[in-house]
């Protein structure tokens, strides 16, 4: 095996030199897979395949088909779709023709759109379709800069009459165009990589800000050449691995595994459709997966209602399949930890065993029965549901990173995971405690600053290269490290006791099968609240047991049974915390949080200051009358 830190340290510039390394040695061992509906129409779709020697020959004409628009190195290149294999071409195309990509979300509304594109200075804007051609088209007149618009739905791809003469293009047109340059200048794309320096820029993602407008982070070739290198390092992924690709691309959690499935070699099967997540799984059956918390959150959620369903029997044997898979997982992890073996006691293994012929294997089975591990970032993953799937043979490992520092910065390693961690830091990045709690790191993954933003990157970048990352941790004395909450998002109670409320709202996720969302609030308070979004399909079939049939979410969450059932795992939580922890009160939301009315991200993050603002009367209406101390 190759040495680690020699892997690290001769790394190429880019990505995209890794690519063409990539394509050379493993011309026609398979890269990606990725669906396309049925030709009758009905029914599952058809997946395809693409060699590394296909892809390459895409990628190239793509590359070429912007040297061919005039697109020159370090300018910018807006991409706009959903997950999909021609989103990793394109960003692969434009890494290979110099040039740096531009994230955006195709969520994300017009005036934000328009903002990103202009802040940017993007030339060309790759759009999925449309809807996000639409987008440009109407703030034209705002984006001087903006020369041309892809769109990879070629039949979407029709220029309106006031268009600029070939300002709308499609895809397949512009590699087409590509090919016709390659023809006549065989050498230009080879040469643009050739030429790319390691502190080029080579992405810019705009963080979906809580107040404001996004920041632009500059995240140079060699951070993405260092992540894939670094992946690659921790022997986590293998060359033989098929890893199930969902997340949002425009999101760096996304595009930091794009980037180390070019260093490993392994396959991908991209299917960005999140409602097919379920279906997809069977088919592809992957090894190897990265999503969010909220995604196994509502996978715990299915389970535990699957097996309400089934009657009080079938109930009573899963919640003690549950308690089982919890305690193994623990006694072997800490095991693990000491000795170096996960073995555990005669007595848990044999009800281990039986609780896995009933239940664990059926959960397996529905993640297509071959997953290996699972990855889980972006937020905090309650311990609870983590030593549930733990020990139901299901190893999730959670990582920690932000935007800023190209994602991956921690992740659990492999047999030695620990529940509840963010693991170690990758090979070459630094980590160190302030004096306050917050985590500062340092490494080649961190960004060049905030594009345009010479203060704003002043207040979190050091000289000397220290990144404040703005949360909360702490680390073992053998170098795992704890993620307690956003150093912004602690609360303190007016009684002076600091409070961490995503340590009180992952207990909660934990317990509660019908919680979608949960914030706690309690800041110069003297107690705590929460604000409850329940999860519409699991409470709607507890409505329909409990006669409250054919109601809408609205009116079964204004019910006082549904009121008293949450007010059951209220009081459930509160036993296991401290005093000045303990929900007092809560109110359950109309209606769920949601991308539309910006109260979460894109990767499922909830924005506290937009529910705060949004949900204003009820927080009010929880505190009004209470004597504050």
């Amino acid at each position: 095996m190759t040495d680690t830190h020699t892997l690290i340290d001769n790394r190429p510039p880019s990505v995209a030199t890794l690519f063409l390394e990539r394509v050379v040695a493993t011309p026609d061992t398979e890269a990606y897979r990725y669906p396309v509906p049925s030709s009758t129409g009905t029914g599952p779709d058809d997946w395809r395949v693409l060699t590394w020697s296909q892809a390459a020959e895409r990628v190239l004409a793509v590359a070429a088909g912007l040297i061919a628009l005039g697109v020159h190195p370090e300018e910018r290149v807006a991409l706009a779709a959903n997950t999909r294999v021609e989103w990793i071409l394109a960003d692969l195309g434009v890494l290979c023709s110099g040039a740096a990509t531009t994230t955006v979300y195709p969520s994300t509304n017009t005036d934000e759109t328009a903002f990103i594109l202009a802040d940017s200075g993007s030339r060309v804007l790759i759009a999925e379709n449309a809807a996000q051609l639409a987008k440009a088209r109407e703030k034209r007149a705002e984006l001087p800069e903006l020369a041309h618009v892809v769109v990879i739905d070629g039949a979407d791809a029709r220029p309106a009459e006031d268009d600029p003469e070939d300002w709308v293009l499609s895809l397949a047109e512009l590699e087409k165009r590509g090919t016709a340059y390659l023809e006549q200048h065989p050498e230009c794309v080879e040469e643009r990589v050739a030429a790319l320096r390691a502190d080029q820029l080579a992405t810019l993602i705009y963080t979906s800000g809580t107040t404001g407008r996004p920041k632009g982070v500059r995240l140079a070739h060699d951070c993405w050449a260092y992540m894939a290198r670094a992946i690659q390092a921790t022997g986590m992924v293998t060359a033989d691995d098929v890893q199930y690709l969902w997340l949002p691309l425009a999101h760096v959690f996304g595009k930091v595994l794009t980037a180390g499935q070019v260093s490993v070699g392994h396959v991908i099967a991209v299917d960005g459709r999140v409602d097919k997540i379920i279906e997809n799984l069977p088919v592809v059956r992957p090894t190897y997966m990265a999503a969010v918390p909220r995604i196994f959150e509502k996978v715990y959620n299915g389970v535990v209602a699957k097996a309400r369903e089934g009657g009080g029997a079938k109930y009573k044997i899963f919640q003690w399949a549950a308690g089982v898979a919890r305690e193994y997982a623990k006694v072997s992890q800490d095991n693990f930890r000491h000795t170096g073996n996960a073995s555990v006691p005669f007595a848990l293994a044999a009800k281990h065993k039986v609780a896995d012929a009933l239940v664990y294997a059926k959960l397996r089975e529905a993640f297509g029965g071959r997953l290996r591990a699972a990855i889980s970032g972006s937020a905090a993953l309650a311990p609870e549901i983590g030593y549930f799937f733990a020990g139901a043979g299901i190893h999730i490992l959670e990582g920690y990173g932000l935007t800023e520092s190209s994602a991956a910065s921690f992740v659990n390693p492999g047999e030695a995971y620990r529940t509840g961690t963010v693991g170690k830091p990758l090979p070459g990045t630094e980590v160190r405690i302030a004096e306050d709690g917050e985590i500062l790191l340092r490494g080649p993954g961190i960004m060049q600053g905030y594009h345009g933003l010479p203060e704003k990157t002043a207040e979190v970048l050091e000289e000397d290269g220290w990144f404040h990352t703005g949360d909360i941790g702490d680390l073992s004395p053998d170098g795992y490290l704890r993620i307690t909450d956003r150093k912004k998002d602690l609360i303190k109670t007016s009684g002076g006791k600091y409070i961490a409320p995503a340590e009180v709202e992952g207990q909660f996720k934990a317990i509660c099968p019908f919680v979608s969302n949960v914030l706690v609030h309690g800041a110069n308070r003297n107690f705590c609240t929460a604000l409850i979004a329940l999860d519409e399909p699991t409470i709607l079939k507890w409505a329909e047991e409990h006669g409250l049939g054919g109601r809408s979410y609205t009116e079964v969450v204004a019910t006082d049974q549904a009121r008293a059932l949450i007010d059951g795992y209220v009081e459930r939580v509160n036993e296991g915390l401290q005093r000045w922890q303990q929900i007092r009160k809560f109110r359950l939301l109309p209606r769920d949080l949601d991308i539309e009315h910006g109260e979460i991200t894109p990767s499922l993050k909830v924005k506290r200051p937009v529910v705060e603002r949004a949900f204003k009367d009820l927080i009010d209406e929880m505190y009004a009358g209470a004597r504050e101390a």
